[in-house]
């Protein structure tokens, strides 16, 4: 077939040239986005009288007959015509002839390329802050069944304080929030129509740019021709705000992973994610938690891949920038993947109770409360610390806990101490001692558990 770009060209491109040259096999997703600017750019010449009315509505109807027949598997691409762009207007021409070829007037494949892609992120960007909320709402349901769940809290993975399950869970929550936040600042700046820019230096068509951008619901147009064809800050920034998404569930997958080991027994996976050893019978294995931590790594990489081929470009438009497309798509296809099976995963937990309980009365978690307990009663807090840093290495070496301490043996490191310490490091006290915002106390947990229901009903 002949190029609708050959007229210069007196010979043949090679056929490898052709494969290695065409993004049809990716970029052949984004049809829909396509079409939909033509038939709004089509619209725009008509009305602005630089083509007929009549040929603009040939080629907005035979537009819509070419989605539904791609839509319902009738149309193949062909890697000749080398990209979507291409392949929709050959097929168009094909059945209108001449009429056809006059869609392309004051656009070039620079400008149309940018468009359809700022659209297709538009929607993908929709669709992953759908799953972030479904994800979001079964964690707070989550929290609200485990107000009471005792655990205790690490730094360093060394156990450092008791909370409660909900209070650890609602801080994904508020991860995943910053998450679909940062989702819906590249929207905005993705929602900007780059239409009209032409190959570089715009046109000298009398186009009306803000028709368009209003048909296709962008908020404003791009201001400077050379830019908007050049930028992909906006696929960068999609790029950045997953690989944030993915580090989240990167860091819950790996808890997950360590809680539901028997070293732990916090938690237990259902059957229906985890799996099985080919060798070793009584293995579960917590392979979704493992796998969704693993393909971070791929989300991080196209990050970084697009820097790098955006990072020596010259202005305007490069063949280069051809490589938006793939590490794009490829990263919303990961993030889509892995949402549904971490929230269905998170919502089959069995939660330990008991081994959680367990395990925050061990390892001195109530050791800070011991100390804040000294302070009320006006030892300032570096002696406090100092004293329950001794009773500590008095329990290690005598295999016993602060709890089990008598009070006799408290007062020989201080005479301080009294029968009400007891009650001051009982792990449920020091949960809702905290009852500060923020904190891990019943009372402020389920304010937030109702704050985070109206922000999510809100969207």
């Amino acid at each position: 077939m002949s190029k609708l770009w050959g007229g210069r060209f007196t010979g043949e491109t090679d056929s490898f040239t052709d494969h290695f040259h065409s993004s049809i096999s990716f970029d052949r997703r984004m049809y829909k986005e396509d079409i939909t600017g033509s038939i709004a750019h089509s619209a725009m010449l008509g009305a602005q009288g630089i083509i007929s009315e009549s040929d603009a509505e040939l080629i907005g109807r035979t537009l819509k007959e070419i989605l539904e027949d791609i839509e319902n598997g009738k149309i193949e691409f062909d890697e000749k015509a080398e990209d979507i762009h291409m392949n929709i207007e050959t097929i168009l021409i094909e059945r209108i002839g001449d009429v056809g070829k006059r869609l392309h007037t004051g656009r070039s494949r620079n400008d149309q390329v940018a468009l359809d892609i700022r659209m297709y992120i538009k929607k993908e960007i929709t669709a992953i802050q759908s799953l972030i909320t479904e994800l979001c709402k079964s964690l707070n349901n989550t929290a609200k069944e485990n107000t009471d769940t005792i655990m205790p809290g690490y730094t360093h993975l060394q156990r450092a304080q008791p909370i409660t399950f909900a209070h650890h869970v609602l801080a994904y929550v508020e991860m995943f929030k910053r998450d679909y936040e940062r989702l819906s600042d590249t929207y905005k700046r993705t929602n900007i129509m780059p239409l009209g820019s032409g190959a570089l230096a715009a046109t000298t068509y009398p186009l009306d740019r803000e028709m368009v951008a209003k048909a296709l619901g962008f908020d404003s147009i791009t201001l400077n021709s050379l830019d908007g064809v050049s930028d992909r800050d906006f696929c960068i920034e999609l790029l950045n705000a997953l690989s944030i998404l993915m580090m989240h569930l990167s860091r819950f997958c790996e808890e997950i992973i360590l809680w539901s080991s028997h070293e732990f027994k916090f938690i237990e996976l259902d059957d229906a994610y985890s799996t099985g050893s080919s060798i070793m019978p009584q293995k579960k294995n917590p392979d979704m938690a493992e796998l969704i931590r693993g393909k971070t790594g791929r989300v991080y990489g196209y990050l970084i891949g697009l820097l790098t081929t955006m990072k020596g470009l010259p202005l305007a438009y490069n063949k280069d920038m051809q490589e938006d497309k793939e590490g794009v798509f490829a990263a919303i296809d990961t993030v889509k993947m892995c949402l549904p099976v971490f929230t269905n995963m998170v919502k089959t937990i069995k939660v330990r109770k008991n081994n959680m309980y367990e395990a925050a009365k061990g390892g001195f978690t109530n050791a800070t409360d011991a100390a804040d307990w000294l302070v009320k009663q006006g030892v300032p807090f570096r002696d406090a610390h100092a004293i329950i840093g001794k009773l500590v290495l008095y329990c290690i070496n005598n295999d016993t806990n602060l709890d089990d301490l008598s009070i006799e043996e408290y007062k020989k490191i201080s005479p301080v101490f009294d029968e009400s310490v007891y009650d001051a490091i009982k792990v449920e006290k020091c949960v809702e001692a905290r009852n500060v915002p923020g904190g891990p106390s019943k009372e402020y947990i389920e304010k937030l558990i109702l704050i985070n229901e109206k922000y999510f009903a809100s969207l």
